[in-house]
């Protein structure tokens, strides 16, 4: 398995983990919600392997635009369905690695993942 992040090209803490990997020469493939949409069932496989309140990014305006109903889902089996239809609500960057998972981008903690 190669690394792949994910996320949305003009969101800056991307753009800071995409000049993070270039920096070291660490080859990823970018997957831009945008273009290309979110999958739940690898949503799903996030929130088991992280957890919804890692995932979910509940400080971003999109977040509080969402329904009621949404907001309940997110924290409940309709979590994936909610994310990916509103990609603008999960955290960014995530990167899958052969070692494991990503969510959000902290120097420390991706230089120890990824070295």
């Amino acid at each position: 398995m190669s690394l792949v992040l994910y996320g949305i090209p003009n969101c800056d803490t991307v753009k800071k983990a995409r000049t993070w990997l270039d920096a070291r020469g660490i080859a990823y493939t970018f997957h831009d919600y945008k273009k290309q949409g979110a999958d739940p069932a690898r949503i799903a496989g996030w929130i088991a392997q992280a957890g919804v309140g890692k995932v979910v990014n509940k400080a971003g305006t999109t977040f509080r635009k969402l329904s009621p109903e949404d907001q309940a889902a997110l924290e409940g089996e309709g979590a994936p369905e909610v994310l990916a239809a509103n990609t603008s609500v999960i955290k960014r960057p995530i990167v899958e690695h052969p070692g494991g998972l990503l969510v959000g981008f902290k120097e420390p903690e991706w230089a120890a993942a990824l070295a």
